[in-house]
């Protein structure tokens, strides 16, 4: 849980819809924090609310995997994709994780989910994890939810693996800081958390 709450939006709302991802990703992965992720992959049910995320702003942006000294390849072509799909990539040829494709279709940006407050099926994330260690992290995150390569350019407002509406995080409650793991434009301040959250990845 975070900071002794009771989880927030637990409730079922609808999906997030393409609007709300056709916007610059800085903005979407502030305003995703909050939001719930659903799985129903593999057919067992298991939900996360977003506490970190990190943007990606497109060509201009160097540790954007479609930076304009990389281009469009085959890799990095659903990040082309139409806002809130699916980017799934592998980090270090071992572990996926999931970003969310943000802005006007063309265009490649996107938001990497770095980690979630389990809301539903932490049993399932359990085993699936084999260790307590859950969702505080992006590959972790992508393990217990279940998410591969199967979901490549998937729609987030669709089953099997969704986007929702929660309770806003509040701008007194947003950490803002450069994002984790990268070495080129390592000083943007891009990465969004909830500091009441005990899941987060790094503080």
């Amino acid at each position: 849980m975070t900071g002794g709450r009771t989880p927030s939006g637990a409730a079922r709302t609808e999906p997030l819809s393409p609007d709300f991802f056709a916007r610059p990703a800085a903005e979407v992965a502030r305003d995703l924090l909050g939001c719930v992720l659903r799985s129903e992959c593999e057919g067992e049910r298991t939900a996360g609310r977003i506490v970190e995320t990190e943007a990606y702003t497109g060509p201009e942006d160097e540790a954007c995997h479609a930076a304009e000294r990389i281009g469009r390849t085959k890799r990095n072509a659903p990040l082309f994709g139409p806002p809130g799909t699916a980017y799934v990539h592998r980090n270090y040829g071992i572990h996926w994780l999931l970003n969310v494709v943000t802005g006007p279709e063309g265009f490649p940006a996107g938001v990497l989910l770095r980690a979630a407050e389990p809301l539903e099926g932490t049993d399932v994330m359990r085993l699936r994890r084999g260790r307590e260690e859950l969702t505080n992290g992006p590959a972790r995150l992508a393990q217990a939810l279940a998410v591969g390569p199967q979901l490549q350019g998937h729609r987030l407002d669709r089953h099997p693996l969704s986007l929702h509406r929660g309770e806003p995080v509040p701008d007194e409650e947003t950490e803002v800081t450069t994002r984790i793991g990268i070495s080129r434009a390592a000083d943007r301040p891009l990465r969004f958390y909830d500091r009441r959250s005990r899941w987060i990845s790094r503080r």
